[in-house]
């Protein structure tokens, strides 16, 4: 039971995730921006669709942040500085089948927060 309950909500999400990718995509000079949220962990990518390059990463693991709100504002800010370094102020957002609260949205807030356009 548990199992086919966990396989039907990630065929959700990933129904959602075509839905939204068929929509959006990310050039050199307006990237975007993928966030996946495990448990323990966020990652977020900045992608060059055009090119299939990716143009600059953040691992929450490897930085010590917690895959909670908190962790996710800390993240952006650290991601923000990256894109900034790299001379993108302006992005389009991938929340990639995850709804848009809690983490996902915390993660959004803060990149807008740190001189991000989304």
């Amino acid at each position: 039971m548990r199992k086919n309950v966990l396989k039907r909500k990630l065929n959700l999400r990933v129904k959602r995730k075509r839905r939204v990718r068929a929509h959006i995509s990310g050039t050199d000079t307006l990237p975007r921006v993928s966030i996946f949220k495990s448990n323990r962990a966020l990652y977020v990518q900045a992608i060059d669709d055009v090119n299939g390059v990716t143009l600059a990463s953040a691992d929450g693991n490897k930085l010590g942040f917690k895959a909670n709100k908190v962790g996710a504002v800390e993240l952006a800010k650290v991601f923000a500085k990256t894109l900034q370094e790299k001379g993108l102020t302006k992005v389009v957002f991938d929340r990639n089948g995850y709804l848009y609260h809690g983490v996902v949205a915390a993660f959004a807030d803060g990149l807008r927060e740190n001189g991000i356009t989304l």
